[in-house]
Order: structure tokens, then sequence, then C-alpha cells
């Protein structure tokens, strides 16, 4: 699914106009990314949906790399990942195969 797929769906789920739904997916997004890279008001990075999952921000050290076509070593220096940590009911509803899944709430 990608973004004008995943805005129809959202407007048609929720009974909002194609616009209204663009914007509300487009604030999420943006609501998200502006609190990974920034923190909330508590400096948190971090955004939890229960029952969704967990956006975070995880911190990779530098290390000693290899470039494959030269063998030369190189340095990969550190740097901030994007993690995201499936919820119980997203792991449930994924996993259950034909039967009636609960809904995400």
């Amino acid at each position: 699914m990608n973004k004008s797929e995943l805005v129809d769906a959202v407007s048609k789920d929720s009974g909002l106009t194609k616009s209204d739904s663009e914007k509300a997916v487009n604030s999420f997004i943006c609501v998200i990314g502006s609190v990974l890279e920034k923190g909330d008001e508590k400096g948190v990075k971090e955004v939890a949906l229960v029952g969704f999952g967990i956006f975070s921000v995880n911190k990779t050290s530098g290390r000693s790399g290899r470039n494959f076509k030269t063998g030369a070593a190189i340095e990969i220096p550190p740097r901030n990942t994007i993690r995201f940590k499936a919820g119980k009911n997203l792991k449930e509803r994924v996993n259950c195969k034909g039967k009636t899944c609960k809904q995400l709430n």
C-alpha cells in the first residue's frame, strides 16, 4: 500500500473526504517525524500507540567496515536509526490466519 492508497482507505473507513484524509495522514507522518527528530515536550524521542506499536530512535555506534569493491577499511560513523516494535494487538491481527480477528482499537 502506498500513501495515496492509504489516504483512500482512511477516507473510506472514517467517512472523511479524501482531502481531509490526506491532511490527517500528512499530519500523522509530520508529527511522528517531528517527535522522532526533536523529541516531545519532555525530550523523549518515542511515539507509543497502544495496541499498534512503538516508533523510536535507536542510536548506532560507529564501527569499522570494508569497501567491498576495493577492500579498503573504512570508518562508518555513528547515526540514528528508526525502530518500530509492533504491539500485541497488531501482532495478533497479522497472525490470526483466517480466524476471526479482533479489531485494532
